[in-house]
């Protein structure tokens, strides 16, 4: 009898054993890529802004000079001359995740965890996981730059080229750099840490990577966690004066707003001829100015932005929905009051 129970302790330890070793590799790489682990479930389509091998004298290092600087050494080794006089890619685009959740459109979401991480909060969509998306310059763009729009919508290098020549008002790049751009932003592709999949998610996602099971069902999971596109919509401002100088939003989400938006690019005239600081003038002169209809208006500046005046050929791109709520605009106007009186 003993010898009995002896042996059912043995299997049954060894038994337990085995589920826990089971359990316990199915462990999911949380570095890996998304496009890796699509390509290991057999779910991926290669998009069309994949690199050109062929194309001479770019790298990586290259284009993130470009982006973050707007110019580099070219293949001769000489200096580039800039893209533009006047912005460079990180004036409107951050280049780090800045959603906390990637399947999710949340401007007041994305304005705390931006405020949070300590990186601005900007008009344009992060550089970080553009390579993930397959369409550019959705919905409302179409109406600021018409037929250019259609070019750049599912090509990356035509959106590189647009945000080049008309956003921020500089020249065409070159082939190489171009080529040098995609390079660094495929540095920036999303990996499966950045997506929020629960405990559950996370073991059946590595379970198929592991054993190379080609599953849809695994792969729309995946693909269910961040955005492919991102929508972009055009709203106008109140029309009413009164309703525009009435503070009624929350002063210190406004306070946010002024200072990881405004004075990023209005601060000393950084990428501005517009100067912002924070003294009474300055809050004076923008809460005289909320009902009117011109470009000190911040009503006007957000959603319409500003047109390239003479001898400055630098605008301001305005803020979709998508990217500063209608309540979030109230929250900076409330601020601004408050801080003029």
């Amino acid at each position: 009898m003993k010898k009995a129970i002896f042996i059912f302790a043995v299997v049954s330890s060894v038994l337990i054993m085995g589920f826990v070793v089971r359990k316990e590799s199915f462990t999911l790489d949380r570095q890996m890529s998304v496009r890796e682990a699509l390509i290991t479930l057999e779910a991926y389509d290669a998009p069309n802004h994949v690199v050109n091998e062929v194309i001479r004298g770019a790298s990586a290092e290259k284009g993130k000079e470009i982006v973050t600087l707007g110019s580099t050494k070219g293949p001769t080794g000489l200096p580039t001359r800039r893209i533009s006089k006047h912005f460079v890619c990180t004036s409107c685009h951050n280049i780090e995740r800045e959603d906390p959740d990637l399947a999710v459109i949340d401007p007041q979401a994305r304005l705390e965890y931006t405020a949070e991480k300590g990186i601005p909060f900007l008009q344009g969509s992060p550089l970080y996981g553009i390579v993930n998306r397959d369409s550019f310059y959705n919905d409302d763009y179409e109406k600021k730059y018409g037929d250019l729009v259609f070019v750049a919508r599912n090509n990356l290098r035509q959106a590189i080229q647009l945000c080049s020549t008309e956003c921020s008002q500089g020249r065409l790049m070159n082939d190489w750099e171009v080529e040098s751009v995609l390079m660094y932003l495929w540095t920036l592709e999303l990996k499966l840490e950045d997506l929020n999949i629960d405990t559950q998610e996370e073991e059946k996602i590595a379970r198929a990577i592991e054993n190379n099971e080609a599953t849809h069902e695994i792969a729309e999971l995946i693909k269910s966690k961040y955005m492919v596109t991102s929508p972009a919509h055009f709203v106008a401002p109140p029309v009413q004066r009164a309703e525009r100088a009435t503070p009624d939003g929350d002063a210190e989400n406004g306070a946010i707003i002024y200072e990881n938006s405004c004075m990023y690019c209005h601060d000393n005239r950084r990428y501005s001829f517009f100067n912002l600081d924070y003294s009474d003038l300055t809050f004076r002169n923008l809460r005289n100015n909320l009902d009117e209809y011109h470009e000190r208006s911040i009503y006007q500046v957000a959603r319409y932005g500003t047109s390239p005046v003479a001898g400055k050929k630098a605008y301001m791109p305005q803020y979709t929905v998508e990217k500063m709520s209608e309540q979030m605009l109230e929250d900076l106007k409330t601020f601004i009051i408050r801080k003029a009186n």
